[in-house]
């Protein structure tokens, strides 16, 4: 699932200031963050339940890499365009990462 209609709405409003970007970024991460969670439990009431460890290890290990990886982007002599690109990081990686738990969910559903 792509970005939400809201956050594209956010961002190409007339006069957004750099505080502006900050902002619909923090809120479509929240609804990202919404569908992430979702998706992971959904995923996790569809495997195994001996698989459900190897799951919160995987997930936990993302969620490491995420954090890391993004934090890498706010480069200190990066200004202010490295905020945007270290938050605008932790958005998208959550949209992608809940894309692929709902993929995961819905071929576990299928086995």
């Amino acid at each position: 699932r792509p970005l939400s209609a809201r956050y594209a709405a956010c961002m190409n409003g007339a006069g957004v200031t750099t505080a502006g970007m900050h902002d619909c970024i923090a809120a479509e991460t929240a609804r990202q963050d919404t569908a992430l969670n979702a998706a992971y439990k959904r995923l996790q009431q569809a495997v195994a339940p001996a698989r459900k460890t190897a799951l919160l290890e995987a997930q936990r290990a993302w969620l490491a890499f995420r954090d890391a990886n993004c934090r890498f982007r706010a480069d200190p002599d990066g200004g202010t365009l490295a905020g945007l690109g270290a938050a605008s990081c932790v958005m998208q990686m959550t949209a992608d990462r809940a894309q692929e738990l709902r993929d995961l969910a819905a071929d576990s559903a299928l086995q």
